[in-house]
Formats: structure tokens, C-alpha cells, sequence
């Protein structure tokens, strides 16, 4: 694979600088969003005093959980010795890089009062999740960005397998961090359970996966570079491998969760009787997120066909984040069991359900964190070598 060319994308044609100018607007508007909450308050936001994580916190957790798949790629090739995987690895690390910044900056803006971060990151206290995962995403930023260094400088490239498993460890560890955020809030019937880590962990790989092949096709597709089956079919596998293993993962969860008869009423409330959440899981997250794709992905009729890869990738990204809506929203309008057995009324809507419907502003933010992650991309693909100039079957056939 060594001998395989790799060359920044064309940048001076009218499309790139539409492109880049498209996504700098988004990401402008979504800036802009996120002042105007600041200034008017969360007031203004579907937001509430029960339900405290809204749109944007989905969108944050759903990027970055995303960014942990995406450097899966590059994970196979240098931790598995995958080596024709080896050509992807580049793009996968860059990808998970850009998905973390898009992600953290939705979180950041998101806190109402962004200057807060400053005591997060200088005060710590050690028993609570989110003060790790201070650490677990800046170590991530310098473990990833020194594996992405060390695999496009030919001198140090005899160290990137090091720094891949080194890379691949710790974002099994951030992941599990982000999945335990919610596994350790034992006041809510919904998240008090151990199985959100490992799910957390499958629902990167799938999530990542999906964003990585729709970026992979659109960089060849635009520069006008051959991409082969061969190793589209590799993905297309995989992708439904961790899909399936995602539907797997969520069945358990809720098994485990329907054994215990403290969590039947979330249970039910989140399968039969919660309104837009049961919809959004059923509809959502299990037959467009994980049925139609795995019918697309895995129908003999379909092995060749980019159409119907982009498709199932996108149905993939559209049901996971109908998963962490029902996880992060549905979660929280469930209402805490203050009182297990007991029927509770107050003025403050203690013992009912919640409603929540997001604002504008929300998801204008939550769009501008996309946004964000994707003109990294394009900026990065435009000034770096992180692309093969070709993918052809034979020339990946021939070094695998």
C-alpha cells in the first residue's frame, strides 16, 4: 500500500468555493443561534426544568459518538492488519477529528454559558463522568492527530500501528465514558442500567461507518477518482455487520430492562404509550435505522450499487438520531420515580410526563455543529494528502 499516491482534492473551481461558502453560512447561522439563546435564555427553547438536554445535546452526542466510528477504518487497518483498509485510514482519522469538533462545539454552545467551560476545565471533580471526559476528548484530539501525523509522514510511519492501538483503546474508553454519563444517572428510570456503555460503544461503529462511506463517495465522486466494489463492498458488510449488532444491542437493553420490575413503566412508556418517542423508535430508530438498511444492504440485488449504499448509510444516520432523541428526550420526559409505588402531584408537574417540542434555534445549532465537522473536512481534503488518487479494484485487490 505504500506505493499507492495520495493528493489533496482540486479547490479553485467555483463548486468548491460554493461548497465551502454553503457550509461557512451554516455554521454562521448556527453560531448566531446559539447567541441569540444566550441572550434571550433558554426561554426561548423547547427546553424546561425536567427536560434540560434538548435538540442540541442530541446532535452533540450523536457526533460524537460518531467520531469514535469513524476512526473504526483506520482502526482495522493498523490494530487488525486489515491492509486494504490501509489506503481509508487517512480520511477515517481526519473524519473522526472533524465529527469531535463538530460535536463539542454544539455541547459548548449549548451550555448557556460557554465561559463555564473554563471551571470545567480547571476545577475537577473526580466522581463525576463529565469531569473525565474533559481529559478523554482532548486526549483524543492529541492521540488521533499524532496517529494522522505519524501515517502521512514516511518516516514515522513504522510508529502509526502503535499509535492506532493506542488511538483505538482510547476511543473505546471515550465512548464508554459518554455511554456512562447516562449509565450513572440512576434517578432516571430510563438510564439507570451498565448496558448503555457497550451499546454506546456498537452505535459508534454503525453511526461513524455510515457518515464515513457517504463521505468517501462524495470526495471520489466529486475529484473524479476510482473507487472500486471491491472495497465498498467491504464497507457495504460491515456497515450492515454493526447495524445488526446495534439491533442486537438494543434488544438486550430493553429485555434487561423489562426483567426488572422497577423499570416496566419506562419500558412501557418508551415501547407503547410515549407518543412521538415510541414512534421515533419503532419508525425511526428499528425500521429505517436498522430493517430497510439491512434489506438494502444485504439484498443480492444491491451488492454493486452506490445508490443504494448512500441510501442505506443516510437511513442509518436518520435512525440514530432517532436513537439518542429517545434516549437523551425520552429519557428525561419519563418522570423520576421520587417515591417508588406512590402517585406524585406538585406544582412543579413532579409524576407526569413531560412534553417537549424543539425550537428553531435548537436545531439550527445542532445543523451548524454538522456543518462545522464537514467544512473540516472539505478545508482538510483541499491542503492535505489524505486521499488515494485511485481505488480501483485492482489496485486495492492487489496489495490486500
Amino acid at each position: 500500500m505504500d506505493t499507492l499516491r495520495y493528493s489533496t482534492i482540486e479547490a479553485r473551481s467555483a463548486k468548491f468555493w460554493v461548497l465551502l461558502g454553503g457550509l461557512a453560512l451554516a455554521v454562521l447561522i448556527g453560531y448566531l443561534s446559539a447567541h441569540h439563546m444566550e441572550v434571550k435564555g433558554h426561554v426561548i427553547t423547547g427546553m424546561n426544568n425536567q427536560i434540560i438536554w434538548g435538540l442540541p445535546h442530541v446532535f452533540a452526542i450523536f457526533l460524537i459518538v460518531a467520531a469514535s466510528g469513524a476512526l473504526n477504518v483506520a482502526s482495522i487497518a493498523s490494530v487488525f492488519s486489515k491492509v486494504e483498509y490501509k489506503p481509508l485510514a487517512r480520511l477515517s482519522a481526519l473524519l473522526s477529528l472533524a465529527l469531535l469538533a463538530g460535536g463539542l462545539a454544539v455541547l459548548v454552545l449549548d451550555l448557556g454559558r460557554p465561559d463555564r467551560l473554563i471551571v470545567a476545565m480547571t476545577t475537577y471533580n473526580f466522581k463525576s463522568i463529565f469531569a473525565w471526559n474533559i481529559f478523554l476528548y482532548t486526549g483524543f484530539f492529541v492521540i488521533v492527530g499524532i496517529y494522522l501525523w505519524w501515517m502521512m509522514d514516511y518516516g514515522l510511519q513504522k510508529y502509526s500501528k502503535a499509535a492506532g492501538l493506542t488511538a483505538f483503546i482510547w476511543r473505546l474508553i471515550l465512548t464508554t465514558g459518554t455511554g456512562s454519563i447516562f449509565g450513572f444517572l440512576v434517578a432516571r428510570s430510563a438510564y439507570d442500567t451498565a448496558m448503555l456503555a457497550p451499546m454506546f460503544i456498537v452505535m459508534s461503529f454503525s453511526f461513524g461507518l455510515a457518515i464515513y462511506i457517504l463521505v468517501l463517495l462524495a470526495s471520489y465522486s466529486w475529484c473524479n477518482r476510482p473507487l472500486g466494489d471491491y472495497i465498498l463492498n467491504k464497507l457495504r458488510n460491515l456497515l450492515g455487520v454493526f447495524v445488526a449488532s446495534v439491533l442486537y444491542f438494543v434488544a438486550v437493553y430493553h429485555l434487561t430492562n423489562l426483567y426488572a420490575t422497577e423499570h416496566h413503566q419506562v419500558q412501557k412508556f418508551l415501547l407503547l404509550e410515549g407518543g412521538i418517542y415510541t414512534q421515533m423508535f419503532w419508525l425511526g430508530q428499528i425500521l429505517v435505522g436498522s430493517l430497510i438498511p439491512l434489506v438494502l444492504i444485504f439484498m443480492p440485488q444491491t451488492r454493486n450499487c452506490r445508490i443504494t449504499l448512500s441510501i442505506a448509510s443516510v437511513l442509518v444516520i436518520l435512525g440514530g438520531l432517532a436513537q439518542v432523541y429517545v434516549i437523551v428526550i425520552g429519557g428525561q420526559a419519563f418522570p423520576l420515580e421520587l417515591f417508588p409505588g406512590m402517585e406524585i402531584s406538585s406544582s412543579f408537574f413532579d409524576g407526569i410526563v413531560v412534553g417537549y417540542t424543539p425550537s428553531i434555534w435548537e436545531i439550527l445549532l445542532g445543523i451548524g455543529g454538522i456543518a462545522i465537522a464537514l467544512a473540516l473536512v472539505v478545508v482538510a481534503i483541499a491542503v492535505l494528502d489524505l486521499l488515494p488518487e485511485s481505488l480501483a479494484d485492482e489496485i486495492v485487490q492487489s496489495k490486500s
